[in-house]
């Protein structure tokens, strides 16, 4: 492989680097805007990984569940896949040094979380595995010389020659620079940032997934946005602090002011019950004016060992969780749309890769289940990179030309569009909302990409009529229970 012509990662999460590591021997430049991870959702992940690893599970009863979760709108082979290599997921993190959670004995615990039969997720440093996973692979990569870590950098245009992607232009603090490249992956996370209230970093904005559509890259299911049912109630707060479902995996039930169940009647697997459905159940009560809660105080055990993010992201906010209740709010979380990409991670434009939540392979269909989302960076990322390694380079021919993602909205337009997709694109929606709200991103387009990028979430979401997994519908008209946010479980 010619040393001139890398392969350019683009992204600092899980999935970008499961990539950089994997495509050996192969050069790797590998750029992202944080630095050692900070900033990504994957350092923020509390849940875990999910694996069948446990005596009674199986891989086909992890297939069951996701497929459940993701209302069946999931592509099945890419499922199956995912499942039965979840084991070998977790073993090669631990090659790598990942220190997961084990009882007296050395062996792993598992717990539990929504939508899930058994008890089948790892964990690392209690709800800290997002952070232990990234700080592991970091490592690695800081130790692979092949692989070239530019921090701080922004790419905000692909070089096309011929129709193919071959090479990036990069922001960086000393101006502009042009990287050809033999191949380009977008692995920039999903969009949870361009809604009012999010549980992840403000740099989870869409910036790839807008880049790639720009290069005339086909997109896939940019209605499915999943809202985690409890994020730490904070007003006038952007980037919510996330409360992990294992604490109800714990335990913790969820009530509303009066200390009522809000998850009684409403499915059969109550508090755990697949996340739209909670995160419908949690929005109604607080549109009623009833409040949501989460009670952890019977949750048995060290805090400061189970859940330490979460102890310490409350006590922050003056709220001991131990001894009092949980103020929580439904926060954009991930993003099952994106990219249309093969099983391989190969999108419609040659020579441009996407893999993670840039990415929509149909892994996760409507609706994600909880703690596959590490699973699939890991996973995706390690088999992209090892496809990328066997390709033969290819030189591109034919006229040149770049695809700028384009000028950002400036802050103020974005708050207004961020309350805008809120009260529009959130855990309801209904057709007058949606129309309304692609008036106004109409207006705004030529300002500003972020203005695009929501004209398409938007009209995904018009398009589609009935209900689905996360993208709930109050004016479905197929049946009178659809019309009620209760409705929906998958």
């Amino acid at each position: 492989m010619n040393p001139q012509r890398p392969l350019v990662v683009v992204g600092g999460g899980v999935a970008g680097m499961a990539v950089a590591l994997a495509a050996a021997p192969m050069p790797v430049q590998w750029l992202c805007r944080s630095r050692h991870g900070d900033g990504t959702a994957s350092i923020l992940a509390q849940g875990g990984i999910a694996a069948a690893l446990g005596a009674g599970d199986s891989a086909a009863d992890h297939v069951a569940d996701t497929l459940a979760a993701g209302a069946d709108h999931n592509n099945a082979a890419m499922v199956r896949w995912l499942c039965t290599q979840a084991p070998a997921a977790i073993d090669w993190l631990v090659s790598l040094g990942v220190k997961f959670d084990r009882d007296a004995r050395g062996h792993l615990q598992l717990g539990r979380e929504g939508g899930h039969r058994a008890s089948r997720i790892v964990h690392a440093g209690g709800d800290a595995t997002g952070a232990e996973v990234t700080r592991a692979m970091y490592r690695k990569l800081g130790e692979d010389p092949r692989v070239h870590c530019r921090e701080g950098v922004d790419v905000d245009a692909l070089l096309l020659r011929g129709g193919r992607v071959c090479g990036v232009r990069v922001l960086g603090a000393d101006g502009a620079e042009e990287i050809e490249a033999s191949a380009v992956v977008l692995a920039t996370g999903g969009i949870g940032a361009a809604f009012a209230r999010t549980s992840t970093p403000c740099g989870a904005d869409g910036s790839g997934l807008a880049l790639g559509m720009r290069a005339g890259a086909a997109v896939r299911d940019l209605e499915f946005m999943q809202f985690h049912p409890t994020a730490l109630d904070i007003r006038d707060r952007h980037t919510l602090p996330l409360i992990t479902e294992a604490l109800r995996g714990a335990g913790a039930n969820l009530v509303d002011t009066s200390g009522s169940s809000l998850m009684r009647g409403v499915h059969a697997q109550g508090d755990l019950a697949p996340r739209d459905v909670v995160a419908r159940r949690v929005w109604r009560a607080l549109h009623e004016g009833r409040g949501a809660w989460l009670d952890a105080r019977r949750v048995e055990g060290d805090w400061q060992l189970r859940f330490p993010t979460v102890l310490a992201a409350c006590l922050a906010h003056g709220i001991d969780p131990r001894r009092e209740r949980i103020p929580v709010t439904p926060a954009a979380h991930f993003h099952m749309g994106g990219l249309s990409t093969d099983l391989d991670g190969s999108t419609t434009v040659p020579g441009l890769y996407a893999v993670g939540e840039t990415a929509c392979n149909g892994v996760h269909g409507a609706n994600r289940l909880a703690s596959n989302s590490l699973l699939e960076g890991v996973l995706c990322g390690r088999r992209l990179g090892r496809l990328l390694s066997r390709l033969p380079q290819v030189q591109p021919r034919g006229a040149h030309a770049w695809r700028e993602r384009g000028d950002a909205l400036p802050e103020a337009m974005q708050r207004e569009l961020r309350n805008l997709l809120w009260q529009a694109a959130g855990p309801v929606r209904d057709e007058s909302g949606l129309r309304n709200a692609m008036l106004g991103c109409a207006a705004w387009q030529q300002h500003g990409w972020q203005a695009r990028l929501a004209h398409a979430l938007l009209a995904a979401a018009r398009q589609r009529r009935e209900s689905l997994g996360a993208h709930y519908r109050s004016d479905d008209v197929r049946s009178p229970a659809a019309a009620t946010p209760l409705a929906g479980a998958s």
